[in-house]
Parts: C-alpha cells; structure tokens; sequence
C-alpha cells in the first residue's frame, strides 16, 4: 500500500510527470526519497527554489504538460511564491507541493511555521492541505485537472508527518488533459459577422490566444483588408507569413499598430488581455476570447464574444463579405515601412566601430544564427525589447519570458526548465546581466545537470529598464548603474565555458562558437548602456520628461528584419 509520499508520486507519474524540481530537506524528505523509488520520475536540484517554479512554468509552457515544483516548510515555501506567480500569471499547467510543519505542531507558532494556503492563495487557482490519508488522492487529482484545465497554478500543502502515514487505495482516474473547445452563441457570431461587414476599416489586434489560429485570422484578414498588429505575446503565432503586419503596440511596440487600431472603424482583440488602456482606442471594439471573465475588463466594448479564436473565426468567415477597396491596409504597410526606416538606423549607423557593443546588434545576429526551432527566454527590462525587435517567429520557434508578471531574473531558470523538457533542443538565454546577478546561483544549476543551455548575458552594467523609466518620469537616474562583472569568468569558474565579448567584430564568431557548443555555454557581451528604447506613441509629458532627464542619447531602437519584412509586405500583399 505505502504511505502518502509514494502515492502522491505515483499518482504524478499517471499524470505524465518526469521530474519535480526544489531543494531537499526536512519536511520533504518522504516526498523525495518516493522519488528516489520511483522509476520514470527524477528530483532536479535547483539552487533556490523560485528556480524551480520558473523551470516548472517554462516546461509546462513548451510542453502544454503538468509540471511539478517543491518547497519545504517555511523558508523553502516562500521561496516559491515568486517564480508561482509567473507560472499562474502565464496559465502556466504547474503543480506546487508545499510541505508543511508537523500537523500537531500547526497554529502553535512553531520553528519555520507559515500559513501557505494564505500565502498561496493570490498565485493559484486551487490551494488546500492534505490532512488525512482520505484526502488522497482525490485532492492531487483535483489539483492536477485544476492545472491543466485552465486554472493555471494549483497548491497542495501536505505537512511532513502527514507524508509518511500509510496510504489508502489509488485510483486510477483518466485526466482529460486539456480544456476544450470553445464555441460562441450563434447569435455573437451572428452580430459579429454584421460589425464585420458594416465597418469600413478593419483592424486586427492579436495576443496569445490566436496559437493555433494562424490561418484562420490570415483568412479574415484578407477578406476584410485589415492590417494585423499584436502583443507581446501573441508575437510568435502570429506574425510569420503575415503580409499584413504591422508591428506591435504596448511599452515595447513599435510600427504602425497603434496608428492603424486609432484610425479603424472597427478594432477586433483576438485573444488578448492586453493591460494597457492607454495603447487602446477604448471605442469601437470587438473582443473575442475563450475566457469569459476577460471581456472588457481592459477596455469599452461594443461587443463582447465568447469563444475560441480559431472556431469563432471559422464560424464567422462563410457569413461576412470580401471587402473591395485596400486604401486602409494600404496606408497603414506604407507607414508601418515608413515608420520602421526611419528608426532602423539607430542601431546600423556606425555598428562595426561602436563600442561598447549595440545590443540590438547581438540580437540580431543572433537572430540569424539560432535553429529553426530554438526556444528562447528572456529577462524582463531591455531584453525584452531586443527579442520583440529582433528575433524572427517562423511558427516553431519559442519565446518565453515573465511577461505578465514582469520579474527579473527568470531567463536563466525559464531555460533550465525549456531544457531538461527537451535536451535536444536548442534552448538560449537571453540574460540582463542584472537578471542574471540575482539568481545567478542557477549557473550551477545547469552544470550539475549538464544541461546544453546557452546563456547570451547582455552586460551594461545597468538597470536599463529602470533607467528608462526614470528618464521618462523627469528624474534623473539613480543607482540603475554599477561596476563591470565578468560573468564570463563567473561561468568559468563553476566549470561552464565561457567567452568574453567587447568588440561588435567579435560577435558573429562568438555567437556561432557558442550555439555550436554540445554543452552549456555562457557568452558575456559588453552592450551599451546607453541603448534605451521608447514606445512608439508616448504624451507630451513623457517627452518632457526624456528632455529634462537625458544627458546621453536615447535610441529609439532599430527593428532589425521586421524593416525587411515591411517592405516585403508592400510588395506582396494579398489583393481581393
């Protein structure tokens, strides 16, 4: 029969479960010696335990699998709650296993006691102790389909002396996987399809939500000769093969996006909860989303959809008419072009001599280099600009990064988790070297487990997010900067190679020695720090607050092949 520990893990294993990852002791014990006995399921030592959600986000993420994370009592359950709000934040499938204190012991003010089901509750969808040994596995199983159907993040709290009381039967139920689908009313396609037709000038807008939808919102598209911009998110399932694009909107936009979603008649969200109002026309908007609790809780809407991006779509395409005059998709390519030539110098003008190294430059050679299918992740701050900008979808490429919850220093445990969910694949990371700093004990990490990441660290020596932010509000930046590190020699010495990189003539070999490397390998680039990006629609106020604040120059970010792509777009675009 054994105890609850071995049930809880062979129940994980029934669900598909290969590894869990956290930091051994005391409350956990019994957990991790089940894992120990069990074959088809590993413990990966992580250095803290925030890793360990990250890791946990991003395989699940790649996967569209559970994935398991685990923290000990007190300390080690705090520890978690972080890289858990990323994951539940991103809808991220992730289990968390928070051991507790002894059960006698609960209320007591006990060594390392915490209430988890409190400090859990904000960051998951389902969050409950496991007490007895009735409990099991009922709550694991409800936990695990919480995850998987949606919910995102689901906490199970099981105090150490619970784990090793003897087990009752397991059943052997059959977790459906995965949501389903969702179609819309017929009377929402129906008000849909006449919006559709009645507007003059059409403009679609995607987020994550349209994964799997590419064809059909290319279809619309061309049927109603709407332009196509979209979110950080969305990026990757939507803009390859896309003749209609036009760039993305939001702090790290760029392109003609929000310039064609103000002048539309008619502006569709396709799966996207996209937060910021302020980059919105907050009129004339359709929203179509799978989850009903997100419609029009970022903005006015004239009408509200419930439904899958991709069954809406088909449901609506056969109802609506092909639109004849392309002079609103025609002027929003030709600015989108217009728009991106003219920024596209700041990072080509004078790159070969430039020194310290363009980061933009790095991107984008890496950009060329990577594999067809490489997964990449990124610190939040400036990286996140560098891959919006720079790094090319093609439909089976990756790009995963905090990009709800916003933290830093999730690249490297993101890529960790990419990684051991598949170590054939190339997996990079695209490291801020102030992400890096903060939980830069995960370079063990991966030696440890000799996992094949590749770790781009774009060392400025600067906080250049927080700078931006400073300047933008009229201040003067503080303490966003610091002396130089050589992460390089950091790497080495936990026995990963490394190289150094000051030269932008250097770049293109670094970077190929790097990704061609058969194990881990961290490439540390000395990028200026003074390569700031601002969005492409900002008030008079922010810009008095660029001219109060800015001694340096500020860039407004070249866009790398998206210019190349624009101008393809001019010249191929569907006609009806």
């Amino acid at each position: 029969m054994g105890t609850i520990a071995e049930q809880f893990i062979q129940v994980l294993r029934h669900a598909g479960v290969e590894r869990v990852y956290g930091v051994v002791g005391d409350s956990l014990n019994p957990v991790v010696d089940a894992v120990r006995r069990t074959d088809g399921i590993e413990w990966v030592h992580v250095r803290h335990e925030e890793a360990g959600a990250f890791a946990a986000a991003a395989e699940a993420q790649t996967t569209g699998r559970l994935a398991v994370c685990a923290g000990s009592c007190g300390p080690g359950n705090t520890h978690l709650i972080n890289g858990l709000y990323d994951a539940h934040r991103s809808g991220a499938p992730v289990l968390a296993l928070a051991s507790h204190i002894p059960s006698a012991e609960i209320g007591t003010g006990y060594f390392q006691e915490t209430h988890p089901q409190k400090i859990f509750e904000e960051c998951s969808s389902y969050c409950e102790m496991i007490s007895n040994a009735g409990q099991m596995p009922r709550l694991l199983e409800h936990a695990i389909q919480t995850s998987l159907g949606g919910g995102g993040v689901s906490v199970l709290v099981l105090p150490g002396d619970v784990a090793q009381l003897d087990a009752g039967p397991t059943r052997r139920t059959v977790l459906p996987g995965g949501p389903g689908v969702v179609r819309p009313p017929e009377h929402q396609v129906a008000a849909l399809a006449e919006r559709l037709d009645a507007a003059e000038k059409v403009m679609l807008f995607a987020g994550a939500g349209v994964r799997g939808a590419h064809a059909e919102v290319m279809e619309l598209a061309g049927r109603v000769l709407s332009p196509i911009g979209h979110s950080l998110r969305g990026k990757e399932w939507i803009q390859y093969d896309n003749p209609y694009d036009v760039g993305m909107s939001g702090l790290l936009g760029y392109g003609a996006c929000y310039k064609a979603m103000h002048e539309a008649d008619l502006v569709v969200l396709l799966g996207t909860d996209f937060p910021y109002e302020d980059f919105l026309p907050g009129r004339n908007t359709v929203q179509i989303d799978h989850d009903a609790t997100r419609l029009g809780r970022r903005t006015p809407l004239d009408l509200a959809v419930h439904g899958d991006v991709r069954e809406t779509l088909r449901m609506v395409l056969p109802r609506i008419r092909q639109k004849g005059d392309p002079a609103f998709l025609d002027a929003m390519l030709r600015e989108h072009a217009r728009l991106l030539e003219k920024v596209v110098g700041a990072y080509t003008h004078d790159i070969a001599r430039h020194v310290p190294i363009h980061p933009e430059y790095v991107a984008a050679v890496l950009d060329d280099l990577a594999a067809d299918d490489a997964v990449f992740t990124v610190d939040t701050g400036m990286c996140n600009v560098w891959a919006a900008r720079y790094l090319t979808p093609n439909g089976r490429r990756r790009v995963l990064g905090s990009f709800r919850h916003g933290s830093m220093a999730n690249a490297l445990p993101h890529a960790i988790g990419a990684q051991l969910a598949d170590r054939d694949r190339q997996v990079v990371s695209l490291s801020g070297d102030g992400g890096l700093g903060m939980l830069m004990g995960e370079l063990l990490t991966v030696k440890l487990h000799d996992l094949p990441v590749k770790t781009v660290v774009f060392n400025n020596s600067s906080l250049g997010m927080v700078k931006l932010e400073m300047m933008v509000d009229g201040l003067p930046s503080h303490e966003t900067d610091h002396e130089q590190v050589d992460y390089a020699a950091i790497a080495q010495a936990c026995g990963i190679p490394a190289a150094r990189v000051e030269k932008p003539a250097e770049v293109r070999d670094a970077l190929t020695t790097a990704l061609d490397s058969r194990g881990p390998f961290l490439l540390d680039v000395v990028t200026d720090p003074d390569a700031l990006s601002i969005p492409p629609h900002i008030t008079a106020g922010q810009v008095r607050g660029f001219a109060l604040a800015a001694g340096r120059t500020v860039l407004n970010g070249g866009v790398g092949k998206m210019l190349d792509m624009a101008r393809s777009n001019l010249r191929n675009v569907p006609r009806p």
